[in-house]
């Protein structure tokens, strides 16, 4: 499956040029932003760690070898690239147990910056949010339509797209999940169930999504939509009054979309039958996510870029620095601004 099956059509026009995405590891660097503060006592030993082309699973196994502990005692908020300079947090449960020699984690592409006990343990999606510093290289375009496209990205968002690497190389999450539907199970491994599920409900999001891109809708609230804060799962309805609410002009407020799960879409009117219409496309995936009872959720539409600032180190080069909400993709503003000259596996966590 190609990205434009995967994805939808861009909001911002056709790309301002192409560029080369992780020539190396450092042009793609990732900080997890976890506002929790840590006790400095307790039986979780939590580490901030910085790894290089390595997979957060693998950063995991690493530390529990080294710590000489099962894996299920290691936790961490979300995955982080692969290919990428990425610093986040883990925890290691050790009622009872001094700090353990971790040494033998350690080489080039894995370091730990820092050490701290805590209360309890890191929990799944526990982060706030991502900061970015990407480095496009071989950059080719005018700059000056590249610094409107920029300009127009800071002050309206951008379409808060599942990025391709949701679906896995050439959408084959995707192909495995419709697999396993129509055989009517699931895998067995939890990792590989969590994967599919979630690749099947992104594929559904961003059909739902592209419908609205197409007409123009995506940035706006309709009556019948549910709107969503940026930074918060709850939701409630639009009627004619909300849809003129000042804070979606300032990009606080956002429409959401599916996340399916059981039960109709709690939308109403012209924006239930979208969504129902965009479900009933992939109705193999919508209906056997809701026989692994999974819960409906929303997710918004729009993405704000939080501080978006950008510079050139060389004339070919162009360095962006960006926070995004924990589950949002990097690579959904990058294909908004520019063609990628070699498409890599990258994901901003989730």
């Amino acid at each position: 499956m190609t990205e434009s099956e995967l994805l939808g059509p861009r909001a911002h026009g056709e790309p301002c040029g192409s560029a080369v995405l992780k020539a190396v590891a450092e042009d793609f660097q990732v900080d997890e932003v976890l506002d929790i503060p840590l006790a400095g006592e307790g039986e979780h030993l939590w580490l901030w760690v910085e790894k290089r082309n390595l997979n957060t699973e693998e950063a995991a196994r690493r530390i529990a070898r080294a710590a000489g502990v099962p894996l299920k005692l290691i936790s961490y908020a979300g995955l982080k690239d692969r290919q990428a300079l990425t610093r986040q947090w883990f925890s290691l449960h050790l009622p009872g147990k001094s700090d353990p020699d971790l040494a033998a984690a350690e080489d080039e592409g894995l370091r730990i910056l820092k050490r701290q006990r805590h209360s309890r343990k890191l929990q799944r999606g526990a982060h706030s949010a991502n900061g970015f510093r990407l480095r496009l290289t071989r950059l080719t375009g005018d700059p000056e339509q590249l610094e409107a496209r920029l300009q127009r990205i800071r002050q309206r968002g951008i379409p808060n797209y599942f990025g391709a690497q949701r679906f896995g190389f050439d959408g084959g999450n995707i192909h495995e999940a419709r697999h396993f539907a129509q055989q009517g199970r699931f895998p067995e491994q939890r990792n590989r169930r969590s994967r599919l599920l979630s690749a099947a409900r992104s594929l559904i999001f961003n059909r739902l999504l592209a419908e609205r891109v197409a007409a123009g809708s995506w940035d706006r609230a309709q009556p019948g939509d549910l709107l969503a804060f940026t930074d918060s799962r709850s939701f409630f309805p639009a009627g004619v009054e909300e849809c003129s609410d000042p804070r979606l002009a300032a990009l606080d407020l956002h429409p959401t979309g599916p996340l399916w799960g059981r039960g109709e879409s709690p939308a109403a009117g012209a924006s239930q039958a979208l969504e129902q219409s965009a479900a009933g496309g992939e109705a193999l995936l919508r209906d056997w996510l809701v026989e692994a009872g999974m819960e409906h959720e929303r997710r918004i539409l729009r993405l704000p870029i939080g501080g978006l600032t950008w510079h050139y180190p060389a004339p070919d080069i162009l360095q962006l620095e960006f926070v995004l909400p924990s589950g949002c993709f990097a690579t959904a503003l990058v294909r908004e601004l520019v063609e990628l000259a070699e498409q890599t596996d990258t994901a901003c966590g989730f």
